[in-house]
């Protein structure tokens, strides 16, 4: 069973794909992780998206597909989660286009809402450590020491594009980018709204629900 799980910045879908894959058992495909595990490994397709990303471009879409359906293919049997991914209506095609080859299309898409107030205070009060990666919130998960990580001691910091005017920015090309695709998916009739509001272990049960009526 394959899945598509959206959702704006600081609207929790790396928590959610998280409890996805320890409870339910599914696998994770995000293009990022994708792209950057090919160009380590220095495959075909790793090496002609390093060529093309050098030059400061986008790798197209044939590109991300081809490294998709290799991750599919080493797995066939599995059940997939594909986060933030398609990003265009080119993309969903190409997608469906590719489970369908494979008996295997998307079951839903479920798009995680969440008012713009609360991401902004969401990802406004976000924080890392500049050495290990370890994220804090100033309001809901500040470290022991104000400004010191609790895992490696280094330096906590607000990441430049975690601020406000930033934010805003990012939201808004989110919600242009999406709108085509929530149609899409509509379009389909696997178009799935669940309220991304409220304490992590709820939210993970609406989407059990919609997961769970959707098998």
């Amino acid at each position: 069973m394959n899945l598509v799980l959206f959702g704006p910045p600081g609207a929790g879908k790396g928590t959610q794909s998280a409890f996805l894959i320890e409870r339910k058992g599914f696998s994770h495909i995000s293009t990022g992780d994708l792209l950057r595990g090919a160009i380590k490994a220095q495959s075909e397709l790793g090496l002609k998206a390093k060529k093309i990303m050098d030059q400061g471009q986008l790798v197209p879409d044939d590109v991300v597909i081809g490294l998709v359906e290799e991750k599919l293919k080493a797995d066939p049997n599995g059940s997939f989660i594909f986060d933030g991914f398609p990003r265009t209506h080119a993309q969903a095609e190409a997608l469906d286009a590719l489970l369908e080859g494979m008996q295997s299309p998307v079951k839903a898409a479920l798009f995680l809402e969440v008012a713009q107030e609360d991401l902004l205070k969401r990802l406004t009060g976000r924080r890392v450590c500049q050495n290990c990666g370890a994220t804090y919130h100033v309001a809901l998960k500040p470290p022991a020491k104000e400004g010191v990580c609790d895992v490696c001691g280094g330096p906590v910091i607000q990441r430049p594009d975690d601020k406000e005017e930033v934010i805003a920015k990012r939201l808004e090309a989110y919600e242009r980018s999406t709108a085509p695709l929530k149609a899409y998916y509509q379009g389909q009739g696997k178009f799935v709204s669940v309220d991304g509001e409220g304490p992590v272990e709820e939210v993970y049960r609406r989407l059990e629900r919609q997961i769970d009526s959707a098998s």
